[in-house]
């Protein structure tokens, strides 16, 4: 039996959580990530449920192969796990342009 699409929603946001507190974790590239989204601590507090705010985390984290990698060594994930998850949530379907 397959992983239902709720499970799957579900476990695509506790890995952006688990991302989101890598992210406010790291000195260096956590103010990066406030500049970048606009958000404020008080911003993260209030939207780190949210399956979009989720979601923007992890294209946060995507768009350096680097950071990817920091995250997945760091939490023990292989290295597409963020983009499985990220497909997962709002806004992360892949389009197909053919």
């Amino acid at each position: 039996m397959g992983i239902s699409g709720v499970d799957r929603q579900e476990a695509a946001e506790t890995l952006a959580l688990q991302a989101l507190t890598w992210l406010a974790g790291n000195d260096e590239l956590f103010p990066v990530f406030l500049g970048a989204s606009g958000a404020s601590a008080q911003d993260i507090a209030a939207d780190a449920g949210k399956p979009a705010f989720l979601g923007s985390v992890l294209d946060f984290v995507l768009t350096d192969d680097a950071w990817v990698m920091a995250f997945c060594d760091a939490v023990s994930l292989p290295y597409d796990a963020p983009m499985q998850a990220r497909m997962a949530l709002p806004g992360g379907a892949q389009i197909n342009w053919t």
